[in-house]
């Protein structure tokens, strides 16, 4: 057998089975939208999470007990992380591509006004401008837990790490009390759909990003990371570094720039 810098790892269901059941969750999702049903989609949900979980501890089993991850393997993670942010990145530019589209030419068939006649957008200076700080305080918050694993302070990290998931939680509770406080749908014009599918998107990013921290939080707990070898806690960051940065551009031209 050739040898090979990087760990191959061991043949794994978790992919598979991760893929599949994504599948079947967009289509029981479908169904929920038609028929009202939510038991399949919540079934396949509860699934995909427990699917997660056993991924998870297999590549922290790899990490952290079986020291399988070498530096160059490390490399190519970080390379990996950097092109799925892009990745990310142009997602949420097809967003606002969209929005600038009907928002600077709007057509005619919406009154040749931006927000379309009808429409009474959210005052930005309330719940939005709370999330705005709310985010920003976790970016300092995560921040300072990177600090305090480099410096080897392990109550610190902990403390720090575990206020930004809590700021995480509440900027979805607050968000979730916007859209029901709205006075107009994702099915009122080009408006509701490009405003509640960009939040929307970028609400879920931040309920994925609040789970990544989660993780890394009771990896900690379980001194299952150290100072020089802590690039999972390092790529939850950068995430969340991500969605703070969109949240800026959502906050600037969604709520404020046409109130």
């Amino acid at each position: 057998m050739m040898k090979s810098p990087f760990f191959l790892v061991e043949m794994s269901p978790w992919p598979l089975v991760s893929s599949m059941l994504t599948f079947s969750m967009m289509m029981s999702m479908i169904m929920f939208f038609h028929f009202k049903n939510m038991l399949m989609m919540m079934l396949m949900i509860m699934m995909l999470f427990i699917v997660a979980f056993q991924w998870w501890r297999d590549m922290s089993r790899e990490s952290s007990f079986q020291g399988n991850h070498p530096f160059q393997l490390k490399k190519g993670l970080k390379i990996g992380m950097m092109l799925f942010i892009i990745s990310e990145l142009f997602f949420f530019l097809s967003f606002f591509w969209a929005f600038f589209h009907s928002s600077l030419s709007p057509n005619v068939e919406i009154g040749s006004i931006w927000p379309p006649k009808n429409i009474i957008p959210l005052m930005p200076f309330t719940i939005p401008l709370l999330n705005t700080i709310i985010l920003l305080s976790s970016g300092m918050t995560v921040t300072w837990a990177h600090h305090s694993m480099l410096s080897k302070n392990k109550s610190q990290m902990i403390f720090s790490l575990l206020m930004t998931i809590m700021l995480g939680i509440l900027f979805t509770l607050l968000q979730i009390n916007e859209y029901n406080q709205a006075q107009y749908s994702i099915s009122d014009s080009i408006y509701g759909s490009t405003f509640f599918v960009t939040t929307g998107f970028h609400g879920l990013h931040v309920i994925i990003g609040t789970m990544f921290l989660s993780v890394m939080y009771f990896r900690m707990k379980n001194n299952l990371m150290s100072s020089n070898h802590h690039f999972s806690f390092e790529a939850s960051i950068w995430y969340w570094h991500f969605v703070d940065i969109i949240w800026i551009f959502l906050f600037t031209f969604m709520y404020w720039w046409i109130y």
